[in-house]
């Protein structure tokens, strides 16, 4: 329960967490889930795939762009979907399921991305 806290994102995953009482001194500070997440932060490759994602669904005119075929061209599907689960929460992109717009940091299974209407 986080007691009045505010959920964050993870700046490197995109999902959301939720405040913990180890964190009470410096939760303003705290941007990561988990060390992996600190371990792993944003790096250029990251970046990459940011920039490849957005031509991607640019390219598509309008229509969802399926994120497993673009991860899978490059070979790195959880890459991919950190990055889509970042731009859609800077309201870059829409991430879809089943034709819907679904909240970036609960998304399961295959998903479709299209830019931010």
């Amino acid at each position: 329960m986080s007691r009045g806290h505010d959920d964050k994102i993870c700046s490197s995953c995109g999902r959301r967490f939720a405040w913990r009482r180890k964190w009470a001194r410096d939760w303003e500070q705290v941007r990561y889930c988990s060390n992996a997440c600190r371990r792993r932060g944003i790096d250029a490759a990251d970046r990459d795939c940011e920039s490849f994602l957005i031509a991607a669904v640019s390219a598509g005119r309008g229509r969802p762009v399926e994120l497993g075929e673009l991860a899978g061209a490059r070979d790195e599907p959880e890459r991919f979907r950190r990055a889509a689960r970042r731009l859609a929460h800077q309201g870059r992109i829409e991430l879809l399921q089943q034709g819907r717009v679904v909240d970036p940091a609960e998304i399961r299974g295959p998903v479709d991305a299209r830019l931010a209407t």
